[in-house]
């Protein structure tokens, strides 16, 4: 029976033994990350070239302050036949000259419209920076799971070699008689489930390896593994005034930008019923000949006054106003809102940061509990339930104390994220 039971084991052994898959990834720390995404992440590349409309959006407001000049040439030909279609005659038309306009009053409309641009321009930056900050949390929150998928894998090859060395002193004392073959059999079952454990760890990696590229903005899928601790950087201990914290958060800026553009918006508005008077110049020269001889210019003003359009100007003017209430009511209600997610946010992290205290010492002592437990049971001094049990502890503490450590860093991500840091905070 022994040797019967030995050549069981050893080769249940085998067919469980993990096989250790050969790394060629390229190891990346948290800069390098931050680094390529800055490069490379479309949001953030998108949020730009918002800047640059908006910027643009301006210039072609401004333009209208400046002269606008055009150059004109034309040359025409017609042929005129009598009546009786005895007589035919052509003639010949040519012209070229310049025409130019110049805005001179308006009522401050265009400079209104120029003001609000600017303060569009403005938006456009803190909404840039808003994705950066949006950006960054993804980032850190795909580093944390890849990183956390890294060292389960690496706790799950811990507990699988708990799992055999558990099996082989089990089979040993049910080959000398002393355990139950059910003992036996839940020995195996454990085994079996710490094997499913290290392959469900592995393709938990290659998901979080995904993912990690794809908030880098890279083009291609590539293997990459990261290096790093659990270890919480801003753990912002005292608590902060979170009303002065606010005060720098992009996406509040943003809307006050918004909001002052409105403004601006609501003068244009208003100048919609001021006179519009412009200066007019132009010079030419026409002939029936090319190159022509005969010179005209034209030197005057154009003022033209809105008297009835259908309520079209009192609409627009309401509009403006409804719109600027609007984004007065949405700044106070995002302020508001920036100052409860901070307040939780904070709380949050100081929990996340306590309960890694609390789940390291509750695994030094399931360590310490299943040496004594294992020492025990191998000399007959405790019963297999009871030693199973506290080994299952020990495992699940492991994932447990795993669990609480990232967690404590997804939440500082948070809280980095509450207060409106971008990805330029390290």
């Amino acid at each position: 029976m022994f040797s019967h039971i030995r050549i069981y084991f050893i080769i249940l052994s085998l067919l469980f033994i993990p096989y250790k898959q050969v790394f060629a990834e390229e190891i990346l720390s948290w800069q390098d990350c931050i680094k390529e995404a800055a490069k490379n992440h479309p949001d953030l590349i998108a949020a730009n070239e918002q800047v640059k409309q908006s910027q643009a959006g301006k210039a072609i407001t401004a333009s209208t302050l400046l002269p606008q000049i055009d150059a004109n040439l034309s040359a025409s030909t017609a042929k005129t036949t009598a009546a009786d279609n005895t007589r035919t005659s052509t003639s010949d038309s040519y012209s070229y000259g310049v025409t130019g306009t110049q805005l001179v009053f308006d009522g401050l409309k265009t400079v209104n419209n120029v003001r609000a641009a600017s303060e569009n321009i403005n938006a456009s930056k803190y909404n840039f920076k808003y994705t950066s900050a949006t950006v960054r949390f993804r980032l850190r929150s795909a580093y944390v799971s890849l990183l956390k998928a890294q060292e389960s894998l690496k706790i799950t090859r811990e507990i699988y070699d708990i799992r055999r060395s558990n099996l082989e002193l089990i089979a040993l004392r049910y080959e000398s008689g002393l355990e139950h073959r059910g003992a036996l059999l839940t020995a195996e079952a454990d085994l079996a489930d710490a094997k499913y454990q290290i392959s469900q760890a592995r393709r938990n990696v290659e998901v979080a390896q995904r993912q990690l590229i794809k908030e880098m903005g890279r083009a291609q899928f590539t293997p990459i593994l990261v290096r790093g601790d659990f270890k919480v950087k801003d753990t912002a201990n005292e608590k902060p005034d979170f009303e002065a914290i606010v005060q720098n958060n992009p996406s509040l800026h943003q809307i006050a930008a918004q909001k002052n553009a409105a403004q601006y918006s609501l003068k244009s508005a208003y100048a919609n019923f001021s006179p519009t008077l412009s200066g007019l110049a132009g010079a030419d020269k026409s002939g029936s000949h090319w190159s022509p001889q005969g010179d005209n210019w034209n030197l005057g003003l154009s003022v033209s006054m809105p008297i009835f359009e259908g309520g079209l100007r009192l609409a627009q003017v309401s509009q403006a106003e409804a719109y600027l209430n609007q984004l007065k009511e949405n700044e106070r209600s995002t302020k508001d809102g920036l100052v409860s997610a901070l307040e939780q946010g904070w709380a949050s992290l100081q929990d996340a940061i306590e309960n890694v205290g609390v789940q390291y010492k509750s695994l030094i002592a399931t360590e310490v509990r299943s040496k004594i437990a294992q020492a025990e049971y191998s000399v007959g001094l405790m019963s297999f339930d009871n030693w199973t049990i506290i080994e299952d502890n020990l495992v699940n503490q492991k994932g447990i104390y795993l669990d609480a450590q990232a967690n404590a860093l997804l939440t500082e991500a948070s809280w980095i994220q509450a207060k409106g840091e971008t990805l330029e905070y390290e």
